[in-house]
């Protein structure tokens, strides 16, 4: 038998929310592929099988938090006989195959129990009654006792706050029914909660429905990304002592360059904007004001001066705000840096953001432009001692060879930790900034 646990998923992280299983009990699964799905404090990371074999045993629901080197599945490898289960492993939802179909079809399975506080998930006592709960990190769910329950069962209970362990089921196997956990929580409060009709379980990696009250407020579980992104922004606000400077510029000669190179044979299919412009500024300004590209190392208490940019992108998606970095970014050229920017933007909106790419970050943008802001007081990407917020391009009258005039203007916000850069060195590389975007030409007197 091999045994798979949660690997260490790197830059420190010590545990990960299992999202779904894309196995059963009985798979027979190929040398890396994909059975699992986990969340960590920054990415969905799809797991890949570590050897060709049936899968066997199932060691801890969806929803439930994993630490690193804790068991996940166990395997018979090909050659070697797969023992029959004597129950089952984890409950799997039903699914029609087709006739003749050689391979089981994959199954997702229920969503287990969230904590509403920051710690790891008990588990389940071993019987209803049982006065000593079961160790956290001991038994897998195949040793030990729970109700019988489909997920979208699982699901209600949990909305409706019934206690799955307090019921007894009638359906077949002592299958607790979804009629069951209805009259439990019409028992307990009266009447039937309006969020229990249609509810049932949710897609695999999705977020959870909200919960709407008869007042018209709704409530949504905080979990996964939204969690660890509040998490590490409390963290950085309250360890880092924020500084915050504004510079408004007149980019109109950056925006006649883009219009340039949009025209251009040479540009081909690059899309350069305003925001590729402003990552090569950065990374030029950078060896100008080295102090912006590094972190405070408390434990050893050093100052880290990082010898590449690797380059944040902050990026809005469906599952929270998530910053990839491309790695060594200073030596990308303009179209090299847009093609790169576009695809961890894209990467990241699809879910898709692999774990090396939200490991050494150094420095941060976030274009809040794209959603028509001016400016804000960006919270630094933890372990980063500066974050550069780009706001909109506005049309606006401006001062221009001493008339007045209709030109392009933008504002830059840069935040940064006061403990490693002082304001001469913050002011310094944001005016860097500002003079590139205001006349790209200057970026000859900077290299």
């Amino acid at each position: 038998m091999k045994r798979f646990s949660l690997p260490d998923l790197g830059e420190g992280l010590t545990e990960s929310e299992l999202v779904s299983w894309r196995v059963a009990v009985g798979d027979h699964v190929e040398l890396n592929q994909v059975i699992a799905e986990v969340e960590t404090a920054k990415a969905l990371v799809e797991l890949p099988a570590p050897t060709a074999g049936v899968v066997t045993r199932l060691h801890v629901e969806p929803g439930t938090t994993v630490l690193v080197g804790e068991a996940l599945v166990d395997f018979a490898p090909d050659g070697e006989t797969a023992p029959s289960p004597s129950v089952p492993e984890v409950d799997t939802a039903e699914v029609d195959r087709p006739s003749g179909a050689a391979d089981r079809e994959p199954v997702l399975v229920g969503y287990g129990p969230r904590t509403a506080s920051g710690e790891r998930p008990r588990r389940r006592a071993r019987s209803v009654g049982d006065e000593a709960p079961a160790p956290a990190q001991t038994a897998p769910i195949s040793e030990r006792a729970r109700p019988r329950a489909t997920p979208p069962v699982r699901r209600l209970a949990r909305d409706l706050g019934v206690d799955l362990g307090t019921l007894v089921g009638t359906g077949v196997g002592g299958r607790i029914a979804r009629e069951e956990v209805e009259h439990a929580a019409t028992g307990l409060s009266g009447q039937l909660p309006e969020r229990a009709r249609g509810a049932g379980a949710a897609p695999a990696g999705t977020p959870e429905a909200p919960a709407t009250a008869a007042d018209g407020s709704v409530r949504r579980p905080i979990t996964g990304v939204r969690r660890r992104t509040a998490e590490a922004m409390v963290s950085s606000a309250f360890t880092a002592p924020h500084v915050t400077e504004f510079l408004t510029v007149d980019v109109t000669p950056t925006m006649s360059l883009l219009d340039a190179l949009a025209r251009s044979p040479r540009t081909g299919d690059h899309r350069v904007n305003i925001l590729t412009v402003l990552a090569k500024a950065v990374c030029i300004a950078v060896r100008r004001t080295p102090a912006v590209n590094a972190s405070w190392d408390e434990a050893a208490g050093e100052i880290v001066e990082y010898g590449h940019v690797g380059l944040g992108i902050a990026a809005a998606t469906p599952r929270g705000l998530l910053v990839p970095n491309i790695a060594r970014a200073e030596e990308l050229s303009l179209f090299e840096l847009a093609d790169a920017v576009a695809d961890v933007v894209r990467t990241a909106r699809e879910g898709r953001t692999a774990p090396a790419e939200l490991r050494g970050g150094t420095i941060t943008i976030s274009n809040v432009g794209v959603f028509g802001v001016d400016a804000g007081t960006p919270i630094l990407n933890p372990g980063e001692a500066a974050i550069i917020a780009l706001g909109a391009v506005r049309r606006q009258p401006w001062e221009f060879e001493g008339q007045v005039a209709l030109r392009h203007v933008v504002t830059l916000s840069l935040s940064f930790d006061h403990r490693l850069i002082d304001g001469e060195q913050g002011s310094r590389f944001l005016v860097d900034l500002g003079t590139m975007l205001s006349d790209p030409a200057m970026v000859l007197t900077m290299v």
